[in-house]
């Protein structure tokens, strides 16, 4: 059932330890197994300031868990090539490590986003001018709003993870806000 494999890296370039994915299924007699185990798959972005993982991802709202559907549809999703921030009706499992130093590019997307501070300390940054220092430990809740992310270390790298789900158009004072990938993601849009 599933497959195996741990490589040396997987595309990782910071030196922050290599994550690990187990995915959780079940036998014929109905009894919980571990499907799948991997070492996280890497991609790097802004010359190498910047890395992704997507652990997972889910494409509908109760998920179909029946005959391994989900499974299937997660790697279709990431076969496809057109995975954007968010995946619409669904959701998606990242892991972001930040070189020290980098800050992206102020954006928005169209979810409801939960940000782990998982090593370092980064600065979550709104357009409203707010900057709120974050650090191991502390949770980010993203409601579709405008915001960056700043590694304040010159020297460390910092990582955060993230589980980002997809929302209704989000309208603030008649004005209906959409994602906005800022100038320098290099991601496809979204979609949703």
């Amino acid at each position: 059932m599933g497959f195996s494999y741990r490589t040396e890296d997987n595309g990782k370039i910071s030196d922050l330890p290599q994550l690990h994915r187990y995915i959780t299924g079940h036998n014929s007699e109905g009894k919980a197994v571990v499907y799948s185990q991997n070492d996280f798959e890497w991609e790097s972005y802004a010359e190498g300031e910047l890395a992704f993982s997507v652990a997972y991802t889910t494409s509908e709202f109760p998920v179909n868990l029946n005959k391994d559907a989900d499974v299937a549809e997660h790697r279709r999703v990431l076969e496809s090539g057109n995975l954007g921030l968010v995946q619409p009706r669904g959701t998606v499992f990242r892991c972001v490590d930040f070189a020290p130093g980098y800050a992206c590019g102020m954006h928005r997307t169209q979810s409801l986003d939960y940000g782990i501070v998982l090593e370092g300390e980064v600065d979550m940054v709104l357009d409203s001018g707010e900057v709120h220092p974050m650090k191991r430990g502390d949770v980010a809740i993203q409601r579709a709003t405008q915001h960056q992310w700043v590694n304040k270390s010159k020297t460390e790298w910092a990582r955060i993870m993230f589980v980002l789900q997809d929302c209704q158009p989000l309208v603030v004072g008649g004005q209906e806000y959409k994602e906005d990938l800022g100038t320098n993601s290099g991601l496809p849009p979204s979609g949703n």
